[in-house]
């Protein structure tokens, strides 16, 4: 088989950043983190090995202090787990804070406020639960329920797919052409490298595995990118998941992976395929 890794995959500066905070922060004292830093389930293996906890609300917590994830959280959160004594440590991405900014400022000029995204996403959640009236949508039959307003002002969750974005901000121009539609472009820069990376690479593979959580979103849009223009693509969390059934000796096989997923995960994975199909699974 022949091998070949995406252009740009796997974790990017915004996770990095994250997990080394946690790391260092747990070296000093204990640590609780709210929700999963990262939606890597090797990662927070480690994590936990560490002796850091993880609680999803903030009542359960039992340390002085405790960190916000990689996602990001409401000031509705933040400020009730302050109210509680506790030292709240931020390791919101600089491009989730960006987003958040982008929304507030809609909001101020009186937009009423469009988020592409995920509704049960942590990183929505910590976008809208500031807001009284907001709109989350996915897809067109979400977009379809939207009431008409004079001015409706978008943005998106981070780690969506910048083509499916502007689609659905022109469907939105086209259902509501009397309506002010200002989009602020909150989709990361790692988010689109690793798609148009994800693109380049299925276009010129026979399979293309991809490597992320199982609760990682923008590790499934890269599979569904992939899945447009390769006929085999296979979601993995690590080596093992690996199946000889889905390669041939003859195969060119593409590596790509979420923006969570470590440089650890990819290297297994590539050494795996590099055995051949008879050692796989």
């Amino acid at each position: 088989m022949k091998i070949i890794r995406a252009e740009h995959l796997g974790m990017c500066f915004g996770v990095r950043d994250a997990i080394a905070l946690a790391l260092a922060t747990a070296q000093r004292e204990p640590l609780t983190i709210l929700g999963d830093l990262v939606h890597n389930e090797t990662v927070l293996a480690e994590l936990r090995a560490r002796g850091i906890r993880f609680e999803h609300t903030t009542a359960a917590v039992q340390t002085p202090t405790v960190m916000v994830t990689a996602h990001g959280a409401s000031e509705r959160a933040l400020n009730a787990t302050r109210q509680r004594g506790l030292n709240v440590l931020e390791a919101t991405c600089p491009l989730v804070h960006v987003a958040h900014r982008a929304l507030a400022k809609l909001v101020r000029e009186g937009f009423h406020p469009v988020i592409i995204g995920k509704r049960d996403h942590v990183e929505v959640r910590g976008m809208t639960e500031d807001l009284a009236v907001f709109e989350v949508v996915l897809n067109e039959d979400d977009l379809e329920k939207i009431p008409e307003q004079n001015k409706f002002g978008i943005i998106a969750q981070t780690t969506q797919p910048i083509e499916k974005v502007r689609a659905l901000v022109q469907r939105l121009r086209e259902r509501y052409p009397n309506s002010e539609i200002r989009f602020v472009d909150t989709v990361c820069q790692p988010t689109k490298q690793r798609q148009n990376a994800a693109v380049a690479l299925a276009q010129q593979c026979d399979v293309v595995i991809v490597i992320g959580g199982a609760q990682s979103n923008n590790t499934h849009e890269l599979v569904q990118t992939c899945s447009q223009f390769c006929p085999r693509v296979y979601h993995v969390q690590t080596a093992a998941d690996l199946r000889a059934e889905w390669f041939r000796e003859t195969d060119t096989v593409g590596i790509t992976a979420g923006t969570s997923t470590p440089d650890s995960l990819i290297n297994g994975v590539e050494q795996q395929l590099g055995l051949g199909v008879n050692e796989i699974g």
